[in-house]
């Protein structure tokens, strides 16, 4: 059953405005690629196929919706063209967002709850690699691209919720062979890397001790010899240091040689086979979804080429596959994965980037004017080997200097002669005695020291939030202060030591000098006191109570 929706609907609990019975309805569906329903109708249900509308559809995968995008008139029949549901996700903006050292799941929550608007998808992966990201102006779809690029995997769309596995479809044992039970079929095969025996060459001209690598020379008729070289910096000789931190050649060499033999051999087992590309416009009962395994028998060759479904159309009306796309390269095309966006659409990112970066804008201007008068007019002189920014000449008589050498900037209010007492150097390291940082917006701080309030800066203040954005910790040059969610608080600094106090500000407990206080106790079980003692419960049959006992 083809239902037709409005374009507000979330629920589709029902079957919308409309059933809708098409002349034709063709679903394209690409591994990491496009993903859309092409319709044609008669010109009398123009008025439900509308822009905005959404389509829903009976698939193998479960009842999908797509969103009307395109519409036309032609020969009294209306032809439509749907995305499916996951393209809402173009309307949802990142202003600026940082993903630092995450898995592909945490990335994807970090970025879906990034958005202007909140979002209304769902997300899941089970990619394990950790990554870093920088999001700046883009739209939830297009993060995701970013991310399928980054942390690899496959996109899986699923109406709102949004998936990348590691792997997708089945394997059902599926054999095709040349002139048998594949006749329609149209193939393009690339013979150019073909190789079943190869002479790996490593880091400055290394041979392997046996010279050669063999898959299997029997593959074909004709042999398929080459030389390939391969890239071994992720070999790094400091990995293989002695005690006196000089490079054991011998280690080093060795894990050079086992770094060309597991490359050489990932070489063959790659391109051992041409790569190829194949287009099926036939039915095929065992496959089901992109991904699905399918081994060719190649005339050529006398192993079986293991490709996957990279792109299928589904015919919404005969309920089955017609088209099937299926090699063995790497699938998925990205750059097809989402739409080019009309201006309308940047627009729209640039208002609400430009909405939320306002403040930001004004303050940096009210920087570059506290700088402008600062210096007042500048003077730049070149030595050699360092170029000075001065606020006097000559040079001997400023104050204010700004030193660039290859050891990296420096910053001294007291002459070139003087102390350059801030400085970042070409390691990375920045070393201030005082920054004032405008917006700093960061998920991850390591290392060193923070420091709040002391003599120099009273007012230093760290606050703590929950989930709901309900303080429950502040840090400040008076100590440490937690918040009960009913008004009680928990204060720990060096005039009151550990205190705890009632919604009424009396204490409840605390800690003097080596004395515990507190105004009630309950103990559950028992309470042992100085080794010595220690009170139980009692509970029988007809006594309820207390009982004390010496402890041996």
């Amino acid at each position: 059953m083809i239902s037709v929706y409005a374009s507000n609907e979330t629920s589709f609990a029902r079957n919308g405005i409309k059933i809708l019975k098409p002349l034709k309805a063709l679903i394209f569906k690409q591994d990491n690629g496009e993903y859309y329903l092409d319709l044609k109708d008669s010109i009398d249900n123009f008025e439900y196929y509308q822009s905005g509308n959404i389509i829903r559809v009976p698939t193998p995968w479960g009842k999908q919706c797509f969103r009307i995008k395109n519409v036309s008139i032609q020969n009294n029949k209306v032809e439509a063209r749907a995305h499916h549901l996951f393209y809402d996700s173009e309307n949802y903006i990142i202003a600026d967002s940082y993903v630092v050292e995450r898995n592909c799941n945490d990335a994807l929550d970090h970025l879906n709850t990034a958005t202007d608007n909140p979002s209304p998808f769902t997300t899941i992966s089970d990619v394990p690699s950790i990554h870093n990201y920088r999001c700046v102006r883009k739209s939830l779809a297009e993060a995701i691209k970013d991310v399928l690029s980054r942390w690899g995997g496959h996109l899986v769309r699923d109406n709102r919720k949004i998936e990348i596995r590691q792997t997708i479809g089945k394997d059902r044992g599926l054999n095709l062979v040349y002139g048998k039970n594949i006749v329609n079929i149209k193939a393009e095969e690339d013979w150019s890397n073909v190789c079943t025996k190869i002479m790996p060459v490593g880091r400055d001209g290394l041979l392997l001790p046996e010279l050669w690598i063999t898959y299997r020379e029997d593959l074909y008729d004709i042999p398929y010899t080459k030389v390939v070289s391969f890239d071994q910096s992720n070999v790094n000789p400091e990995d293989y240091e002695n005690a006196e931190q000089k490079v054991d050649e011998t280690k080093y060499k060795e894990a050079l040689i086992n770094d060309l033999r597991v490359k050489a051999n990932n070489y063959l087992n790659e391109n051992c086979v041409p790569k190829a590309d194949y287009v099926l416009s036939e039915y095929l009962k065992d496959v089901s979804d992109i991904g699905d395994v399918i081994y060719v028998k190649h005339p050529k060759c006398k192993l079986d080429i293991v490709t996957r479904v990279i792109s299928l159309e589904f015919d919404v009306i005969l309920q089955r596959i017609t088209k099937l796309e299926f090699g063995n390269f790497k699938a998925g095309n990205l750059g097809n994965l989402i739409e080019t966006f009309d201006k309308k659409i940047t627009e729209s990112v640039d208002k609400k980037v430009d909405d939320s970066t306002a403040n930001l804008r004004r303050e940096l201007t009210e920087a570059t004017d506290v700088l402008r008068d600062k210096l007042g007019n500048s003077y730049v002189v070149y030595e050699g080997d360092k170029i000075l920014v001065l606020d006097k000449l000559p040079k001997e008589e400023a104050r204010n200097v700004i030193m660039i050498n290859s050891g990296g900037i420096g910053f001294s209010q007291t002459g070139i002669n003087g102390i350059f007492n801030s400085a970042w150097t070409i390691d990375g390291t920045l070393d201030m005695q005082k920054i004032n940082v405008i917006n700093l917006v960061c998920d991850l701080i390591k290392g060193g020291t923070l420091r709040l309030g002391n003599n120099m800066n009273s007012s230093g203040l760290m606050e703590l939030y929950n989930g709901a954005n309900t303080l429950i910790c502040q840090i400040d040059k008076d100590g440490i202060t937690m918040f009960c969610h009913d008004g009680r608080t928990v204060k720990i600094n060096a005039e009151d030591g550990f205190v705890g106090y009632a919604t009424n500000g009396d204490k409840i407990y605390w800690v003097s000098e080596n004395e515990f206080h507190m105004k009630k106790s309950v103990v559950e079980d028992e309470i042992t006191i100085a080794n010595g003692l220690r009170f139980i419960p009692i509970d029988t049959d007809t006594n309820h109570g207390i009982g004390i006992v010496a402890m041996v």
